[in-house]
């Protein structure tokens, strides 16, 4: 008996075991030896497999890789070894054994390629999908125009092309590139006409884009390819950054010739990406836009740097209610005299809130103190032509304010000293005590009249007046952190800065102050030191500022 006879007869055995109707079976099935002859075939088997019958070789009909599982399973004698899989033609099979007793094995073919395609599609999906979640996070991590440009680059030259070039819109004559390749991003400003690009003129302005196949390689412009590109250009995408009303600009993406060109599928994908890149850069640029808006608009609110005007010298500090504020209600400035013999005007005041809605009334005072100059030797009408201005406008804030009119004198600085509704200056003399000035008025912005006292007071050599809002003395802190940091507490401070130089007093208030409220809640906080020129000695001819007059 031949051993084809004998498969053939296992085979049989095998077959009673596994039901005749195998050979109905839906799809392809063989059986095949451990020597690997085919023993058995059905019909889905025999059209999938030209050439196979019984008796024939498995090596000479079925594609390698079955072939090779067969030897395997064969040689294992594995119950149950899993399905292996691969290509035949234009289909992608999964092969599942079934182990017979006498070392047969009958395989069942299944018609994979549909499973592995929509498999593939899935999985690509999926990695694009991550990638546009991390592409998001990365573009809207900065909102800095630059580096936002940089990463779209970067991301594009990187997941989607060999290369990509990320034209701005024009900045007079001349457009801004970004351009990537080889993990290299480099900027320029270059003057180039879009129209030698097909479809860049028309994505700059938002338009869809041209088909990268319309596109040809060849044709394009030396800006348009990097320096260093490796290889000629095979493929070109040109596609818009649609942005916020209006475009962000538009993405260049090059492939070099070696590399699969850009497909449909690609050209869409790259569209998504575009979009989210160009929207992360048009909020970069609203940002950036707007940043500058507010820097332009902060410049005129913040407290102004103060100097020495005539000998007298004018030192400020100011802390807004919160950290992240930059401007509030608080404010101080000083109005030099146009000539020595000329009063210098300084105001330190205090608008009911805090924030910005607070600082806008701030900067409407200020310019009216500005525009009212030339009647400043008047306090009292002065405050009234103020205040008549306030209950005009269209806010329902009120302010307390204190003007202080100095003039140097012989050495010394005479100052008229006048408050309205304003905690009252204190003057510190050489020998350490503090004196409050007798002024008194009511406050502005609120009441049809305004009433006030004027103080003259003369402060000799060295010594200081100082201007403060309630910020400093009603400052909640301490042990406890309910305490308020006092009137009481502020003379004493004051008195131990006797014969420093104004900065150094204001230092040394703001210092104590901070540290009496920490990490606290706290008001608003404005300080203004006064201090008359020193007498001359040997420090201040050479040119520096002792920490205290000498006795």
């Amino acid at each position: 008996m031949t051993s084809v006879e004998g498969s053939s007869r296992a085979a049989q055995g095998l077959l009673s075991s596994v039901g005749a109707s195998w050979m109905r079976a839906p799809y392809p099935a063989l059986v095949v030896d451990a020597a690997g002859v085919v023993v058995e075939v059905n019909a889905r088997a025999a059209a999938l497999f030209p050439g196979s019958a019984c008796g024939v070789w498995l090596s000479g009909v079925a594609p390698g890789w079955l072939v090779e599982a067969h030897q395997r399973v064969a040689e294992s004698g594995a119950d149950a070894a899993a399905p292996v899989h691969g290509r035949h033609g234009q289909w992608s099979l999964e092969a599942h054994p079934t182990l017979g007793p006498g070392g047969e094995v009958v395989w069942w073919l299944v018609d994979a390629t549909d499973r592995l395609l929509a498999q593939a599609a899935l999985r690509s999906e999926q990695e694009r999908t991550a990638f546009l979640a991390d592409a998001s996070t990365r573009l809207l991590a900065s909102l800095n125009t630059e580096r936002c440009m940089e990463v779209a680059v970067e991301l594009a030259s990187e997941y989607l092309a060999d290369a990509a070039v990320l034209v701005a819109p024009a900045s007079g004559r001349r457009h801004p590139l970004t351009i990537g390749a080889g993990g290299v991003v480099t900027h320029r400003s270059v003057r180039i006409d879009p129209s030698e690009v097909p479809g860049l003129a028309e994505a700059l302005q938002g338009f869809p884009p041209v088909p990268s196949r319309w596109i040809d390689p060849a044709a394009l412009p030396d800006w348009a390819v990097p320096d260093g590109f490796a290889g000629p250009v095979g493929s070109v995408v040109v596609t818009p950054l649609p942005g916020h009303g209006v475009p962000a600009g538009a993405l260049i993406l090059l492939r070099r010739s070696d590399h699969a060109a850009f497909d449909a599928a690609e050209d869409v994908f790259a569209r998504v990406f575009a979009a989210r890149a160009g929207a992360a850069l048009s909020a970069a640029r609203l940002y950036q836009e707007q940043s500058g808006i507010t820097a332009t608009l902060m410049a005129e609110l913040l407290p102004p740097a103060l100097r020495r005007v005539h000998g007298v010298e004018y030192v400020g500090g100011y802390r807004a209610s919160k950290d992240t504020e930059r401007v509030g209600g608080d404010f101080y400035d000083v109005h030099p005299g146009a000539e020595a013999d000329q009063e210098t005007l300084a105001v330190l005041g205090d608008v009911c809130g805090k924030g910005l809605d607070a600082a806008v009334l701030t900067g409407k005072i200020r310019n009216t103190l500005q525009a009212l100059l030339p009647l400043a030797g008047d306090h009292q009408n002065l405050l009234r032509l103020l205040n008549g201005a306030l209950l005009n406008g269209r806010h329902t804030r009120f302010a307390t304010l204190v003007l202080a009119s100095v003039r140097e004198r012989g050495g010394a600085a005479r100052l008229r000293l006048t408050s309205a509704g304003h905690p009252a200056p204190l003057i510190v003399r050489h020998d350490g005590s503090v004196e409050e000035a007798a002024t008194t008025g009511t406050l502005i912005g609120a009441l049809p009249e305004v009433r006030s006292t004027t103080a003259e007071v003369t402060l000799g050599p060295g010594e200081t007046c100082l201007l403060f809002t309630d910020g400093v003395t009603e400052a909640r802190g301490g042990p406890l952190g309910d305490a308020m940091f006092g009137d009481e507490r502020l003379r004493r401070t004051l008195g131990e800065c006797a014969g420093m130089p104004a900065e150094a007093v204001v230092e040394r208030i703001q210092m104590l102050v901070a540290e009496w409220i920490d990490g606290n809640r706290h008001d608003d906080i404005a300080v203004m030191a006064i201090t008359a020129p020193r007498s001359a000695h040997p420090a201040a001819v050479a040119g520096r500022i002792p920490g205290r007059c000498p006795e």
